[in-house]
């Protein structure tokens, strides 16, 4: 180009308008066809037009090609391409439902996906055309500026010298930094559309507040206060939130008893003599309250007042953005400024609005503590509502303690995020535990029959009554959202809170983690969510974070164990992935022999011919623990291979990993590279 500048530069000189129609009419095409070369025709432009006649033709051709490349994808390939880029798509869309002309707008200055993609997908919305227009002329103006300033510079180089001329190396500096311009600039537009209205304090009493001090907060308010930020964390509750005081350890605690009440009755299988075991309800549930209060220090008040976190027990009301009454337990009213806010209230049990439900004298997961503490005997007729982990945990452990179980579920399986064969092993060790299970089974009603208090459901169109002396409620949780003025902000929440990946609100210095945030309702997710809320919050003005959700590991805690990591078959099959499936049963584990706990297996999925691992799920004994292997594995991006060759303690349950890798590895055994092998061996003994 520029070895024909001269030429180029005299031709315009004589016919100006037609040149400048010509060039208009090639860059309309080009853009309106996709085709590669926009940038350079924009860097042509400032060299053949100068800045001003070259932003002004660049602008309004870039802006009507990419208006008619909007117009072709509407109308001729909507279908194709929707069918090719649906992810992408289903996330242009919430954008565009919610604020299309922003949305756009930030694509056109800070562009996330090249300019003809956002044509494309643009086209594939229901944004107005006209919209579509005036936005993206708008928002390519300022990098259409760089761009074209930048070739009037390359226009001036007439020797090697010129390439280090103070304008050509200030118009690449401004081409570089130009993104985060751009960036701090919707960032800009963006505070101050959604601060609109509240006005921001000059000096703040915290860098930040945490409001609920269950995992999520906890942890949040440890790193800040680590980091030596000014830090509140505000409860109105119990310390330690859901899972120390009614979930993980109230549970874990009740289930290991139960596991050895099992144990005894099944000693036989350990050549010992069984035994009825003899015991109190009351103290079992004593033990429990008992492991609580053990733990409970590493999670009080007085620990995280030492660690430098300042602890209020009170009820916290987000005001406006950055300030928080809190309404101490003692009466007394509080206010606070924060440069930032975490929201981690955690979840609820969710308590379906059934008939009767309210007279049915029910309980849940956090209320059972409490409820059944002075009771010397487990209850006789249970009906547990709900087939999913926590629901399973409870039926098994109760039925274990001597009462007459009963579970109900409306899906045609338990755990129905898992595989149908998952299910199946956790549905007959339920059943030889003695639970009744009762998949397929729409609970209707609660009410009283005489004396008796019933749970009717329906099963295949037919009405059955259930009769029951306690009900469990475990459908599920649901977030804590209403209350504490997240509404008045304007900040969404449906089931959970609208964050986008860096965990940040419609109020970019209100921040939330753990249950309120979801995907995944688990302690240690809500720990993961907070390094990440704390770092965001405290430091996102240098650096930010996205979440990774990619090697999320859980477990359900019946015995056996079920634990998994990454997609399994239900999950690869409604995903389109191929998958090859491994599997390695733990009868063949000698220290599974040893135990005689032989039920179980190990099931990894990976690509076909390759060894990387897409997910894994282990049915047995220590199902939680032998899964941190593969999660690491997973983390790192190590395979199958890697795994086969580590050294793993002999007899342990650890080397069940070792054997799923080394039934991976004789599945995909080279075949070929064998038969020439064994030709070697045999040509070596002639």
């Amino acid at each position: 180009m520029k070895g024909s500048l001269n030429g180029f530069q005299q031709a315009i000189a004589q016919n100006p308008f037609l040149s400048m129609g010509v060039f208009f009419a090639v860059y309309v095409s080009v853009t309106a066809l996709s085709l590669p070369g926009a940038a350079i025709l924009t860097l042509a432009a400032g060299a053949l037009f100068g800045l001003l006649q070259g932003l002004i033709i660049v602008s309004f051709a870039s802006t009507i090609g990419a208006t008619l490349a909007f117009l072709v994808s509407r109308f001729i390939l909507r279908d194709t391409v929707r069918t090719k880029f649906k992810d992408k798509l289903n996330n242009i869309d919430k954008g565009v439902e919610k604020q299309g002309a922003f949305y756009l707008f930030t694509l056109r200055l800070v562009p996330v996906f090249p300019f003809f993609l956002i044509n494309l997908l643009m086209g594939l919305t229901a944004l107005k055309t006209w919209t579509f227009y005036w936005v993206s002329q708008l928002g390519m103006l300022a990098g259409t500026a760089v761009y074209v300033n930048a070739g009037t510079q390359l226009a001036q180089i007439v020797s090697l010298s010129g390439i280090v001329s103070p304008g050509l190396i200030f118009s690449f500096i401004l081409l570089g930094i130009f993104p985060w311009i751009a960036k701090g600039i919707v960032a800009i537009v963006n505070r101050r559309r959604v601060y609109k209205g509240y006005t921001k304090p000059k000096t703040f009493d915290r860098n930040l507040v945490v409001i609920g001090a269950g995992a999520g907060g906890l942890v949040t308010s440890y790193i800040a206060a680590a980091v030596k930020a000014k830090v509140t964390l505000v409860e109105a509750g119990e310390m330690g939130g859901d899972c120390l005081n009614y979930g993980c350890v109230p549970s874990k605690a009740l289930i290991k008893t139960a596991k050895v009440a099992h144990q005894m009755r099944d000693a036989e299988k350990y050549a010992l003599d069984a035994i009825e075991p003899s015991f109190s309800f009351k103290h079992v549930m004593a033990r429990v309250q008992d492991v609580i209060q053990t733990i409970a220090p590493n999670d009080s008040v007085e620990r995280y007042t030492s660690l430098g976190v300042d602890v209020v027990k009170g009820y916290a009301t987000i005001v406006d953005p950055w300030t928080v009454e809190i309404k101490h337990n003692t009466g007394e009213i509080q206010r606070l400024t924060t440069k930032n806010i975490v929201v981690a209230t955690g979840a609820a049990p969710f308590v379906p609005a059934m008939p009767g439900i309210e007279e049915s004298g029910y309980v849940t997961s956090d209320t059972l503590w409490q409820a059944f503490s002075e009771r010397e005997q487990a209850p006789k007729k249970l009906i547990v509502l709900g087939g999913g982990p926590i629901g399973c945990e409870l039926a098994q452990a109760f039925s274990r303690l001597g009462s007459d179980v009963t579970q109900v579920e409306l899906a045609e399986q338990l755990m129905g995020r898992e595989d149908t064969d998952v299910a199946d092993f956790a549905a007959s060790t339920l059943k030889e535990s003695g639970v009744n299970v009762l998949t397929s089974h729409k609970a209707l009603r609660f009410e009283r029959q005489g004396d008796e208090k019933v749970l009717v459901v329906q099963h295949n169109g037919v009405e059955h009554a259930l009769v029951y002396d306690d009900v469990i409620i475990a459908v599920g949780r649901k977030a804590r959202l209403s209350g504490f003025g997240l509404e008045e902000l304007g900040i969404k929440f449906d089931r959970t809170i609208e964050t986008d990946e860096y965990l940040q609100t419609l109020m970019p210095n209100i921040y939330a983690a753990g249950d309120v945030v979801g995907p995944y309702q688990f302690t240690h997710v809500a720990a993961h969510q907070a390094w990440y809320a704390a770092v965001n919050a405290l430091f996102g003005n240098f650096k930010k974070f996205k979440v990774d959700y990619r090697v999320i590991p859980w477990t359900t805690f019946t015995d056996p164990e079920i634990a998994r990591v990454g997609i399994n078959e239900r999950e690869a099959a409604q995903q389109g992935i191929d998958v090859e499936v491994t599997r390695f049963e733990f009868a063949e584990l000698d220290r599974a022999i040893t135990e005689s706990e032989r039920k179980g297996f190990i099931k990894v999925l990976t690509p076909p011919g390759k060894d990387t691992i897409l997910g894994v799920t282990i049915v047995g004994e220590h199902a939680g623990d032998l899964m941190a292997e593969f999660v690491l594995a997973m983390k790192h991006n190590l395979g199958l291979n890697k795994i086969l060759g580590t050294i793993h303690a002999y007899p342990t349950w650890a080397e069940g990993a070792k054997y799923a890798a080394g039934s991976w590895k004789r599945a995909n055994a080279p075949e070929k590279l064998l038969q020439y092998v064994e030709k070697f061996h045999a040509w070596r003994r002639s």
